[in-house]
């Protein structure tokens, strides 16, 4: 396989696109609605979860965290396939591509996006590298619910709206919750060898069996969430019904977290990032449904 597809993986890339959807779905009926700012924020989102990701492959090799003893997916910069400064760079270019971007967001909206762009880039770049290191120091399911719900959602409906409404809240919680999930998965993966290399991971501070309890809370919660949105009176029915046919892989992705550990997790991995894109898939459906028989 082409080492920078290895590189970008394509698999968590649905952690980004499906809180912009949702946003930008939700902000629809808005008069000053703007297709050229979704897309925009949907572009800046991508190039910011490639920036992750090539990050994380670069920072974790430097660190020692990357051996010939992982188990997941092969990592360009520790496999040889990519020279460090070669992945380094490419991870610097998505960073200043993102920028130039999210300039264009931030010229419309304001200085709230630029505090959030920067949060974002800092985000990006602290994930694996820095002085504190949010994946080594458990807060990596945190910088996940945080950037790849709350500020994703709420942040593309703002950009849209010029304010939040507790409909972006909610969806950002339950999309963060999605993509949390994906994080824990791999972490729960890499447990033995980030032990070994000192990186104390949320799955590795809590162990194996509390790692499957978070974990079912984090693919769970989420529909616990819109239910309550409907019951609040902020989220309609239709698109809360829709969404819940996602349970059903909820479900299943939560019996299988249950039986297997190690390298048997690396399927789950993109089978929840599936679960993020389906869900934001259906409630972004639902939404333009009931946008029509309104």
């Amino acid at each position: 396989m082409n080492p920078w597809i290895l590189a970008i993986r394509p698999r968590t890339l649905p952690a980004a696109i499906g809180p912009l959807l949702v946003g930008n779905v939700l902000a629809l009926q808005l008069e000053q609605f703007s297709s050229f700012i979704a897309v925009i924020s949907m572009l800046c989102a991508l190039l910011l979860q490639i920036a992750v990701n090539l990050a994380n492959d670069y920072f974790d090799f430097k660190s020692g965290v990357d051996t010939e003893e992982r188990l997941g997916p092969v990592r360009v910069t520790q496999s040889g396939m990519l020279s460090p400064t070669t992945v380094r760079n490419a991870m610097i270019l998505c960073l200043v591509l993102a920028l130039i971007v999210g300039s264009f967001l931030i010229y419309h909206g304001g200085i709230v996006i630029a505090f959030l762009a920067a949060a974002a880039i800092l985000g990006a770049l602290g994930y694996s590298g820095g002085p504190y290191p949010l994946a080594s120091h458990g807060l990596g399911e945190v910088a996940a619910f945080v950037f790849f719900g709350l500020v994703a959602v709420v942040g593309s409906y703002f950009l849209q709206a010029g304010d939040t409404a507790t409909s972006a809240w909610l969806l950002g919680s339950a999309i963060g919750f999605l993509n949390a999930a994906i994080m824990l998965v791999n972490n729960t993966r890499d447990m033995e060898t980030d032990i070994k290399a000192g990186k104390k991971t949320l799955a590795v501070r809590m162990g194996l069996e509390q790692s499957r309890i978070f974990y079912q809370s984090f693919v769970y919660l989420p529909f616990a969430i819109i239910i309550a949105g409907f019951f609040m009176g902020a989220l309609p029915g239709i698109p809360v019904l829709l969404a819940g046919l996602a349970f059903i892989m909820a479900r299943n992705l939560s019996r299988d977290f249950n039986e297997v550990k190690g390298a048997a997790l690396n399927p789950l991995l993109g089978r929840t990032a599936k679960l993020t894109m389906i869900f934001s898939a259906l409630f972004s459906a639902g939404l333009l449904i009931d946008i029509l028989l309104g």
